[in-house]
């Protein structure tokens, strides 16, 4: 079960649930993987509606590393997601959310 407070968000993949966790290590990746943006570039995109799902594809990969995930993003491409892209989209919003939030 994901822990809010600890910055966790729950997605569940083929029936399993997973904790997405953007840790310090993840946001780095994150940031790595975003071809010359930042992450405030991504969150004022999904501020204003304007992510793509290749945004919300690296939030999740991101997050389920740092939540222990050892997988890749080609990993996902065959997985069942337990509320599709919608659910996505919101645990993505929701780790970002929660990665700079104050304890």
């Amino acid at each position: 079960m994901a822990n809010p407070y600890a910055g966790e968000v729950e997605l569940v993949l083929n029936g399993q649930p997973h904790t997405l966790r953007l840790t310090l290590g993840a946001l780095a990746e994150l940031a790595a993987g975003l071809q010359g943006e930042t992450v405030l570039d991504l969150v004022t995109r999904l501020e204003s509606g304007q992510i793509a799902s290749r945004d919300v594809l690296a939030i999740i990969v991101a997050g389920l590393r740092g939540g222990g995930w050892q997988g890749q993003a080609a990993d996902l491409m065959t997985v069942e997601i337990a509320g599709g892209m919608p659910a996505c989209a919101r645990a993505a919003a929701l780790a970002l959310a929660r990665a700079f939030a104050a304890p």
